[in-house]
């Protein structure tokens, strides 16, 4: 292997002005260009660090050698590690997986037995992830000039966290940062200026937070070059939650006092400050923006110098672009970097770039990378993934499940091909599955780029939900129990999520007969009510928070449709390619054609009529 001169190569985490461009771009293009000889690096280090820790000395027994690592760790999943993890939440020693001490577990919006998954997070984490985003700025300098020139209104949120008993905090990942002294303690970036004070980000209650950051944005719009937040979904609320709140804040600023229920201390001094004084003139000008029929662009007039909109489009939040572009008028859609709560992966080099076009580049310092090749059409009768909703096979992608399928290198993966992502990270994470399904697009340098293709084994997504086909049978299997003790079979479901509104919601499509004949049975809108929060409950915390914490997932509708309905579903899928002998019922439906085919035969239309139970765990 090809090892460079170590002295040429950048640090692990290379220290930069981040106000300086320049040197940002070179750290990166270092970074790219000399991705074999930091890949090595960083495993190298990994290993020479953590070895002699519990999970490693069972497999490694005192070597320190690469080669060995591969032969002898083995790819796993989260329930392989999950047992260490949890002993360390319950108070046993970080040496059982990372010699350097574990701070804080980081909750994943996967699940795992109904729970988020806890990943371990070190202190030098964060220097990691402070690393990584001042690198984002530069590369928008590229392509956007003038970000110095003004404020970005990023609306940044916590989310509910929790002690385990080891005195540990289990939070998300973006909760952890925005807390920690690295965000809060940030050095000045001319080019990374938010119009929302850090008192209203950190704001644990999410109404008081969305009003005052929403306000400070308005009266300083004149200011503002960019809008946005992490994902696509919590961007869109915003939207909604102006929508229903523009008169009040309005008021505000024509008044030049905040409302009586904005009760968290902090956010009411730092707010008062950035209100100042009564401003008539700016309160009328946005009354008459907001006060049109249509909203369609509405971005660009209350925020006139806004140059994009910086929200996750790819994934799931992908389904929200038509609606971005209605608000936006035009505007950019930027997303800028890829990540997870076990590690930080890539960046956007191209962030202009079409949403269904963005690529990341795996930035080879952030964590040892391998991959497992995922086949693309039916060879032998597998089971498959599928990618649109349409029961097409030339749209199938096959996962890897065998253990002793040997992984490609980062360096090594092919244009045009499949992979799924496996890390080994600083923080006692060795060759785990992170569940991402990748396609190589092309090389930054010597860097390969990837568009995320989708989450192994998810169907269903309206925010930071992942609700697997597995998770939905189980629901879908607790509330069929209910009808069933009235006679009442359900013979065929399916689902989807709808985003046509804001925020979104599930969908479940029900054929139903009464047992012994072929006749849809009456139907007790109170039962089927009962049905909905059956579904509800019976999903796993994540859903459940954001319906009931985060109001960022609607009630849980179901669809009754007539019978053959699903006969007509299945003409459909073979029309389009299906074979009708391995045709089974799609578990989740993306293709309007195949939802139109559906909602046409809806017969009776029922919802939650109450949000799920959720306690932080």
């Amino acid at each position: 292997m090809t090892r460079g001169n170590p002295c040429q190569l950048p640090g692990m985490l290379p220290n930069y002005d981040p106000n300086d461009s320049e040197a940002g771009m070179k750290i990166l293009e270092d970074l790219t260009e000399n991705v074999e000889q930091i890949q090595q690096r960083v495993l190298e280090e990994i290993i020479t660090r953590n070895a002699r820790t519990d999970y490693l000395k069972g497999f490694l027994d005192g070597q320190f050698d690469k080669q060995v690592f591969k032969k002898t760790v083995p790819v796993v999943n989260y329930e392989d590690i999950k047992p260490y993890i949890e002993r360390i939440a319950n108070g046993d020693s970080s040496n059982i997986i990372s010699a350097e001490p574990i701070i804080e577990l980081l909750t994943s919006s996967g699940t795992s037995g109904g729970q988020p998954k806890m990943m371990p997070s070190t202190a030098e984490d964060l220097h990691r992830k402070t690393f990584f985003y001042n690198l984002l700025v530069p590369v928008m300098n590229k392509y956007v000039d003038g970000l110095d020139e003004g404020k970005a209104m990023y609306l940044l949120f916590v989310k509910p966290e929790t002690k385990t008993p080891s005195g540990l905090m289990a939070r998300p990942v973006l909760t952890s940062y925005y807390k920690s002294n690295n965000f809060k303690n940030r050095p000045f970036n001319r080019f990374n200026v938010y119009t929302s004070p850090d008192e209203t980000i950190l704001c644990s209650d999410s109404k008081q937070s969305m009003y005052c950051q929403l306000l400070c944005g308005l009266v300083q719009r004149q200011e503002v070059l960019r809008v946005g937040a992490v994902f696509a979904s919590a961007f869109l609320r915003a939207i909604k939650f102006l929508e229903h709140n523009w008169k009040e804040l309005c008021s505000n600023i024509r008044t030049g006092h905040v409302s009586d229920w904005i009760t968290d201390p902090g956010c009411r001094k730092v707010v008062s400050l950035v209100l100042n004084k009564p401003k008539p003139e700016l309160a009328d000008l946005i009354e008459h923006e907001c006060n049109s029929k249509s909203w369609e662009g509405i971005i660009k007039k209350l925020w006139p110098r806004t140059k994009y909109i910086e929200v996750i489009v790819t994934g799931s939040m992908a389904q929200y672009v038509s609606t971005l572009e209605y608000y936006g008028g035009g505007l950019p859609l930027v997303s800028t970097m890829y990540a997870s709560s076990e590690c930080y992966f890539g960046i956007n080099f191209k962030p202009l770039s079409k949403p269904w076009d963005v690529s990341y580049t795996l930035i080879p310092n952030m964590a040892y990378f391998e991959f497992l090749p995922v086949k693309k059409k039916n060879e032998d009768g597998a089971q498959y993934v599928q990618c649109n909703g349409v029961c097409k096979e030339n749209c199938m992608e096959k996962e890897t499940e065998k253990e002793d399928v040997e992984t490609v290198e980062l360096v090594d993966v092919k244009l045009g091909q499949y992979y799924e992502l496996v890390v080994t990270t600083f923080t006692g994470l060795y060759r785990y599955r992170v569940g991402d399904i990748l396609m190589v697009t092309g090389f930054h340098n010597k860097a390969p780029q990837f568009r995320f293709v989708h989450r192994r084994n998810v169907v269903l997504s309206i925010d930071t939900d992942k609700t697997s086909e597995e998770d939905l049978l189980k629901a879908v299997t607790k509330a069929k129990v209910i009808v069933e003790s009235l006679g009442i079979l359900l013979i065929e479901y399916t689902s989807y999520a709808d985003t046509s509104s804001i925020p979104g919601h599930y969908v479940l499509f029900w054929e139903l007969t009464s047992k012994g004949n072929n006749h849809l049975p009456v139907l007790d809108s109170k039962i089927m009510e009962q049905c909905c929060s059956t579904v509800e409950e019976s999903l796993d915390s994540v859903y459940r928070r954001c319906r009931r914490k985060d109001n960022s997932i609607g009630p849980l509708e179901i669809r009754v449709v007539q019978h053959g309905t699903f006969d007509a579903l299945m003409d459909f899928c073979v029309s389009q390619g299906s074979s009708v002998n391995q045709y089974k019922t799609p578990r989740c439906i993306k293709s309007g054609e195949a939802i139109n085919i559906l909602g046409s035969r809806v017969v009776a239309r029922f919802f939650s009529q109450k949000a799920p139970f959720w306690e932080p765990v």
